[in-house]
């Protein structure tokens, strides 16, 4: 008697850092995961990782940002299987600019990718999940969405969009059997987060060093969490471990955010 098919997964933004870890985390689960990021070729590593773990990983070319782009993706992904879980992670840090100086465009850009590349991700599989009653869908939002961070208005206000939009998703799509979830990371240790520390000194005016120490203080643990914690998250919710949690946004902040 054959196995049964593994379950497909997709995830956004699967190039590097979280999405590379909830990419080979999916893989080594026994899922199939339909990697995707705008540049298919960036992948590799990710594919690479996930084949490591003992998993499969297949990749895609997606710009979240582009509607046809996201059917595309839903399409080929598709043709792997029944997408059982999307894992909504793409989007990018944006300026660090108070608002007053801040260009429509950097607003817009910013926006658009962490809050509508949500919406189109989502949107694109949720015929078929209503159809076969079954699916999780999860966002990576941020603990920005829940508490400020200093010249990052428009990163705050899409991820706590994105909180809105998986609570009320989760009302609409509880009676079909989908489950709508975010995970809230905090500082995430890597490239991305020193970069965003380099932007925060610069924008206070004190040193890296005093804001790598403020974040670090923010934790009852005195640490960053790591791109592996987060994607633990994810596998959780993707699972049926998970089967009565949605609607919610689970953080995975060391403690700096409780609620």
């Amino acid at each position: 008697m054959s196995a049964p098919p593994a379950p497909v997964a997709v995830v956004t933004g699967a190039n590097r850092g979280i999405g590379r870890a909830i990419t080979v985390a999916l893989a080594a689960a026994g899922c199939t995961v339909a990697a995707s990021a705008r540049d298919p070729s960036s992948l590799a590593e990710t594919v690479a990782e996930a084949d490591k773990a003992g998993g499969t990983a297949v990749p895609f070319g997606c710009d979240v940002c582009d509607e046809a782009s996201v059917a595309a993706l839903a399409a080929r992904a598709g043709e792997l299987g029944p997408v059982s879980v999307v894992v909504a992670n793409a989007g990018i840090a944006g300026p660090t600019t108070p608002l007053h100086e801040m260009s429509l465009a950097d607003w817009r850009e910013t926006v658009t990718t962490d809050l509508d590349g949500v919406f189109l991700t989502f949107r694109a599989f949720i015929p078929a999940m209503i159809e076969r009653r079954d699916g999780s869908l999860i966002a990576i939002s941020s603990m920005t969405g829940k508490r400020p961070l200093y010249g990052r208005t428009p990163y705050a206000a899409a991820k706590m969009g994105v909180i809105g939009l998986v609570r009320t998703l989760a009302t609409e799509l509880g009676p079909h059997g989908i489950r709508v979830n975010a995970v809230c990371p905090g500082p995430v240790a890597g490239p991305r987060i020193e970069q965003v520390i380099a932007l925060q000194a610069a924008a206070r005016g004190i040193t890296a060093e005093q804001a790598r120490a403020e974040m670090d203080g923010m934790s009852p643990l005195r640490r960053m969490v790591t791109a592996e914690e987060v994607a633990a998250a994810c596998v959780f919710l993707a699972s049926g471990g998970s089967a009565s949690i949605t609607g919610e946004d689970l953080n995975v902040t060391a403690g700096v955010v409780m609620y």
